[in-house]
């Protein structure tokens, strides 16, 4: 006769298996987000009442799920999608400066319009009035819907109204959350973890191309637009190129083989040392600032603090880069080379914003291929452009690599194919 089984171990199997039945129903109707569902172990957790997560774990309370799930599975299962779409926007790791109660509660509007916009049977409920004013709301905004958009919307409506979201909202615990302070302290390994399974859900769903619902393809286009400021330092290494540099490695020979060869025949070594090391740094390239009224004053000015702070610390240049930073709105307004950090320090001390005109993208274009033409810039590795993305594009592709950094939502059907683009928020520009 087998062990007995206390009510204990019953209640954990019973809790564990009804935690695969949410798995595999949510795995039926998004197969897309096989990896992300998949990602989070299970912990039982008894201080809770919901669910809550760290980007590593699933807490869950063995009784409350017991006394819920005969009752509304459902909700059970929209629960265990909020915290795992937290995860894939990267909620966790990026308040930063944000007042904390007014971020969580931005996260949990954005996780629960996206699951109220995918519309899918095994999460559906009935959409309440206070949640179909507020997407109303946000929707009449031009800015596009994200976390941190939403973030600045609940910041200009009263405390009142705010409590009354707080409690239409809250879903789970964002307690395990990782604080600034954590987050110094410990590996970003399920940052970057969760970054690469947005990627491949975002891949999956493109797969799925003209098939999808207007809720999934809402979806993509947050998975797609999403990158935060926390990726532009991987994004900046894209403008990156191998090239030689000098550099002496004693490590890289042995020094007893080139010292006997010294003695033996005098100035001709056995083995030489490599002088050379190939490396990946910035050539020359270009930063575009689009001064148009949407994106001048503090945000510039902290973008190029971002920039050139990302490049200084990665010791990314190399001896004789040349960094045009060009002003432009609807015409070139300057051009300002910068070749060291005693350039950089003068540039920021002294910037100034010209411009405030309407915004097109051809006239820097133009611009820069002149200068290529001219051979000002014949070692060019490609062009950054900050802008709001509210101009005119340019038809043909350039013969250099060229980036697209948006300050909020844009308009991702205007962009051409061949640009690549991140989405910068300008609070996590304006905390630095």
């Amino acid at each position: 006769m087998g062990e007995v089984q206390t009510v204990q171990e019953w209640q954990e199997g019973m809790a564990e298996e009804i935690l695969s039945l949410i798995h595999s129903e949510l795995y039926l109707e998004l197969r897309f987000m096989d990896v992300a569902l998949s990602a989070l172990s299970w912990q039982p957790e008894e201080s809770i009442e919901t669910f809550g997560t760290d980007g590593e774990k699933m807490y869950y309370s063995v009784d409350r799920l017991l006394q819920v799930y005969p009752r509304n599975p459902r909700f059970l299962n929209r629960l265990y999608l909020h915290s795992v779409l937290h995860c894939i926007f990267s909620h966790l790791w990026l308040c930063g400066s944000r007042e904390r109660h007014q971020w969580d509660l931005a996260c949990d509007i954005m996780v629960e319009y996206t699951i109220d916009h995918l519309d899918k049977d095994c999460t559906r409920r009935a959409v309440s009035w206070i949640r179909k004013d507020i997407y109303e709301r946000l929707e009449q905004q031009e800015t596009g819907i994200s976390a941190a958009v939403i973030y600045r919307f609940i910041q200009d409506i009263n405390a009142e109204e705010r409590s009354i979201l707080q409690q239409e909202f809250y879903t789970d615990t964002h307690k395990y959350w990782p604080t600034e302070e954590k987050m110094a302290a410990s590996s970003q390994m399920p940052q970057k973890q969760w970054e690469q399974i947005a990627r491949q859900t975002q891949m999956q769903m493109e797969k799925r191309g003209a098939d999808q619902a207007d809720g999934q393809a809402f979806l993509e286009q947050e998975l797609r637009a999403g990158r935060s400021k926390r990726s532009y330092r991987d994004f900046l290494r894209k403008f990156a190129v191998l090239r030689e540099e000098m550099h002496l490695n004693p490590e890289e020979y042995d020094l007893n083989y080139y010292s006997y060869g010294l003695r033996l025949y005098g100035n001709m070594p056995l083995i030489e040392p490599v002088e050379t090391r190939e490396v990946r740094k910035i050539r020359d390239f270009v930063v575009v600032i689009d001064t148009s009224y949407s994106t001048s004053g503090k945000l510039v000015k902290a973008f190029l603090r971002e920039t050139f702070g990302i490049l200084m610390e990665s010791h990314q240049f190399f001896a004789g880069s040349r960094i045009h930073i060009v002003q432009c709105d609807d015409q070139v307004q300057s051009d300002q080379i910068v070749t060291n950090e005693r350039d950089l320090e003068t540039l920021l001390q002294g910037f100034t914003i010209i411009g405030g005109g309407g915004t097109d993208f051809r006239p820097a274009f133009a611009y820069v291929n002149q200068l290529v033409q001219e051979g000002q810039l014949s070692n060019l590795k490609g062009m950054l452009y900050f802008t709001d993305g509210k101009g005119i594009y340019p038809g043909k592709r350039p013969d250099y690599e060229t980036a697209f950094l948006f300050i909020g939502d844009y308009d991702e059907t205007a962009v051409p194919p061949w640009a690549m683009r991140l989405r910068i928020e300008p609070e996590e520009l304006l905390e630095q």
